[in-house]
């Protein structure tokens, strides 16, 4: 089987609430769509790239080259009869990197494969779950009275993991806070990178917290350090900018670096590499779970079939469509099941949601077809 055209999509859209991490503050989400045509069926898939490299040192502008000028054209024309036949590509054997284009690109493949077979794609994945325990992650807010309603709105909304974004001088207390008023949530910490080797007495005061875990307290690139900070404590570490590929997860674990590791299939390169990476950490005995970045309702509907594999154990950063967004790119939106903190996972061919495409021109800031 062969693609015979592959669409990318600039879109911007309006977030619900402004999201601050130690990063910044985001009011818009940008992304890159990827629909590939060809049998007469499509496929899509999201790359959730920023317009800044701070999370990530790609951006739209970065994506948008490779996947426009080297990863789309190696592909079209190219075989496919599975997913792997992808990295046999002009394309993905030129390019080195950017693994959130070349997610986008494997990822509508995989889509565009299972809507062919006409099974959900958790059945390609090997996902076994029907629901997928899932959290919501809260912002730095500008008030600690402001985090404490925030977070009891989503309590009351029915979930039941809270992930608080925390900087340098915006940690403890709301933690503590958050704890006193909540003594049984599920809570942990999201550091986004902000902290040094040299503040390890400062986690080591989150101890009592019954934290699950703290998420990437330490430099984006930096393994050894979060294997020297996990030793000095009980409550896990969870590694999330420091994984982009299955070796840097073989050192991880190797190294007692992460007794938790965060999944984003964009991060790593695309469900291939994700997978490598859920085997590996299951065979470690190391459970993991899927990192949110914002996306829209394609990009969170790959989210839940990825989730739905056996040790995707811990909830997910896949909330609920109107957390984000009050009017998606994708049908049907994703509601939470309040009973028990879950998302059914969408059981239509591929990634099992309608995308519609006039919602797409109406978010869109340009557009490419390539034949």
């Amino acid at each position: 089987m062969k693609i015979d055209r592959i669409e990318l999509h600039h879109i911007s859209m309006p977030l619900v609430h402004p999201f601050e991490t130690s990063f910044g503050v985001e009011t818009n989400r940008p992304a890159i769509l990827v629909a590939v045509h060809g049998e007469g069926i499509t496929g899509w898939a999201e790359s959730p790239v920023g317009d800044r490299p701070d999370y990530s040192a790609e951006t739209v502008v970065t994506a948008w080259h490779v996947l426009k000028d080297f990863l789309v054209p190696g592909l079209l024309g190219h075989p496919i009869d599975a997913p792997a036949d992808i990295f046999s590509s002009p394309g993905f054997k030129m390019v080195r990197g950017h693994n959130m284009a070349k997610a986008a690109l494997e990822n509508a493949v995989w889509d565009w494969l299972a809507r062919i077979k006409n099974v959900p794609l958790q059945k390609m994945l090997g996902g076994e779950k029907t629901r997928v325990e899932v959290g919501v992650s809260i912002g730095i807010q500008p008030t600690l009275t402001g985090l404490l309603a925030r977070v009891e709105k989503f309590i009351a909304a029915g979930y039941g993991r809270i992930k608080v974004k925390i900087k340098p001088g915006w940690e403890l207390e709301p933690l503590m806070a958050i704890r006193r008023e909540h003594p049984t949530i599920k809570l942990m910490a999201d550091a986004n990178s902000a902290f040094g080797i040299a503040d390890y007495p400062l986690f080591q005061r989150f101890e009592p917290l019954n934290l699950l875990m703290i998420e990437q307290p330490l430099g984006y690139d930096d393994i050894i350090d979060h294997a020297e900070l996990q030793s000095h404590l009980k409550t896990p570490i969870c590694l999330d900018e420091s994984i982009h590929t299955p070796g840097d997860a073989r050192l991880a674990l190797k190294l007692d670096a992460a007794r938790v590791i965060n999944i984003k299939v964009a991060r790593v390169g695309g469900f291939s590499n994700a997978l490598a990476i859920h085997n590996l950490c299951a065979a470690a005995g190391v459970p993991v779970w899927c990192g949110g970045m914002l996306e829209t309702g394609i990009g969170r509907a790959a989210n839940l079939h990825l989730a739905s594999l056996p040790n995707f154990v811990l909830p997910s950063d896949i909330s609920a469509t109107d957390r984000y967004y009050r009017r998606d790119i994708a049908e049907p939106v994703f509601t939470l099941n309040t009973e028990d903190s879950t998302i059914s996972v969408p059981q239509g061919a591929g990634i099992g949601v309608t995308v519609d495409e006039a919602r797409v021109a109406e978010y869109r800031l340009r557009r490419e077809e390539i034949r």
